[in-house]
């Protein structure tokens, strides 16, 4: 099935970045496309209370302001589909298509790229058998699961912290393995202090995950220490949680755009990219400060961006 609509803008994501340029497009009278992923929502879908978004002195929970961001969007007009693109080819003077993994193709005179990021794994075997059977990278999604068991979190970044404060409400504890030094660790002072003032919470630094045991069931974790060499067995943990960092969703893009550092898109001038009438916002070029509020003010530049180059086109 094909919808024979141009569209102005065709906007690949549906997390804060691409819902936030819909409503920018879409409030300066562009017909707006938003292709936004299945599931859509990007990261914050996977966040349980969001204590650093501005207009919330009291926090919100990630999937209802992504409710927020779509229905304020649809109320300036801007078109929805959960579908994820697959492939994309054209140019501004003959338009731009977009083809989904539901087999319908899109067209339009602009793109703005905001797939974001999606999440990195250890890379064993033993953890993606476990996928889904104790081994997780949403601690948010699988948390409840966990009530007043012991379980195992990897990574030194904010997110880790924050995943591993969340764990605490459920588990009994929860082991925070960092394969680096605590001088070495990527989190925010504040993470890192509020993580380790959660008496839940035992960190273990200069560790690695080598297995993780059982058949049907997380039944253990075999570490070691990248310093050391020594190697011991957790066998009271039940759940390990992965916050190691996320993959750019740009395998698609190749040939189309210019990629740059770990595969994020290359950002030309503002957000411009190396192909004339094709815009990026968010976590798919931003490696460096991935929050929801700069992604949404990555958003509004891109679609601002595209309003006026529609315009100078005019």
């Amino acid at each position: 099935m094909n919808d024979n609509k141009i569209y102005d803008t065709l906007i690949i994501g549906g997390g804060p970045a691409g819902l936030t340029a819909s409503i920018y497009t879409s409030r300066a009278m562009l017909s707006t496309l938003v292709i936004a992923g299945q599931p859509s929502g990007g990261q914050l879908t996977l966040t349980s209370e969001v204590e650093n978004y501005p207009g919330f002195p009291r926090g919100i929970i990630g999937p209802e302001l992504i409710s927020n961001f779509k229905d304020q969007a649809q109320r300036f007009g801007a078109v929805m589909v959960e579908e994820n693109a697959v492939e994309i080819s054209g140019s501004y003077d003959e338009c731009f298509t977009v083809k989904t993994d539901a087999g319908n193709i899109y067209t339009g005179r602009t793109v703005i790229l905001a797939m974001g990021a999606s999440a990195k794994w250890l890379g064993l075997e033993s953890e993606q058998r476990l996928r889904g059977k104790g081994v997780s990278a949403c601690a948010t999604c699988d948390a409840f699961f966990f009530k007043d068991k012991v379980v195992a979190i990897v990574g030194g970044g904010d997110a880790a912290m924050e995943e591993a404060t969340y764990l605490t409400k459920f588990a009994g504890k929860v082991y925070v393995l960092v394969r680096g030094s605590q001088q070495e660790m990527k989190a925010s002072k504040f993470m890192q202090n509020k993580a380790q003032n959660e008496p839940k919470i035992e960190f273990m630094f200069n560790t690695e995950v080598t297995e993780v045991l059982g058949q049907d069931k997380v039944q253990g974790l075999k570490v070691k220490n990248n310093l050391t060499g020594e190697e011991k067995t957790l066998n009271d943990v039940e759940g390990l949680f992965i916050a190691i960092g996320h993959k750019p969703n740009t395998d698609f893009l190749e040939g189309f755009v210019e990629l740059g550092k770990f595969g994020y898109i290359h950002v030309m001038e503002n957000t411009r990219t190396s192909k004339e009438g094709v815009f990026v916002a968010g976590d798919v070029s931003d490696f460096k400060y991935r929050q929801a509020v700069t992604a949404a003010g990555l958003g509004c530049m891109a679609a601002i961006d595209v309003e006026k180059f529609l315009t100078k086109k005019e």
